[in-house]
């Protein structure tokens, strides 16, 4: 899995339905443990409210799904809820949606819909990227290959890190790995081999707003 859809920054919404409340939360998680503490929060915020129902995705050697619907009937809550997840392919991620009852029974399609649209008012709330397997790349060039490969990183939209010039022009880029081989092939055709090339790391990234984000996992 090169790619995959997470949170960058969690958000909330909230979904009112025939006077019941439900609160939906977005976290970023890496392991079960930081789930169950995240959830173990929100039942201390909201320790007045009747269910505080969730899933999460854990991304890993194994994809790990757990739901919960924390007292609603089987299916109606924790179920709806991992549905959005899986729907939008979000990994690492952790929805709580926690509802104060209004005294009017939903029914179990109520019940569904409720929680759907309360974790769906979370995640539209939420900042959602999507991270890639990359590799940064230190490529050494002279002035006078310097503006064919600038030419070659806009073309292909090629993110730059950083830029150091000195007697020699230092450019720090990072593409997927999947693209890596056909990358070096066009740097050293566009230069014709006067470039340097020096593989440093394996590390995620993302595109956040105009800018490029590094991330161990």
């Amino acid at each position: 899995m090169n790619h995959y859809n997470t949170v960058y920054i969690g958000g909330s919404g909230e979904v009112i339905e025939k006077k019941s409340r439900f609160i939906g939360e977005v976290f970023s998680v890496e392991t079960e443990e930081e789930a169950i503490q995240y959830i173990d929060e929100v039942r201390k915020r909201y320790w007045d409210a009747r269910h505080h129902c969730f899933a999460y995705i854990l991304k890993g050697d194994q994809i790990i799904e757990r739901f919960s619907d924390d007292g609603e009937p089987s299916g109606t809550a924790g179920k709806p809820i991992l549905d959005v997840l899986k729907g939008d392919e979000l990994k690492n991620v952790l929805v709580v949606v926690t509802r104060y009852f209004g005294g009017t029974l939903l029914g179990t399609g109520g019940l569904v819909r409720a929680y759907t649209l309360a974790t769906r008012e979370g995640v539209n709330h939420s900042t959602i990227i999507t991270k890639t397997l990359g590799v940064k790349l230190k490529i050494g060039t002279d002035y006078t290959g310097l503006g064919k490969i600038q030419y070659l990183f806009a073309q292909k939209s090629i993110p730059i890190l950083d830029t150091v010039y000195a007697e020699e022009v230092f450019i720090t880029i990072i593409v997927p790995v999947e693209e890596e081989k056909s990358v070096v092939q066009e740097i050293v055709e566009s230069t014709n081999a006067k470039s340097t090339i020096e593989r440093i790391e394996e590390c995620w990234f993302a595109s956040v707003g105009k800018e490029i984000k590094l991330f161990e996992k």
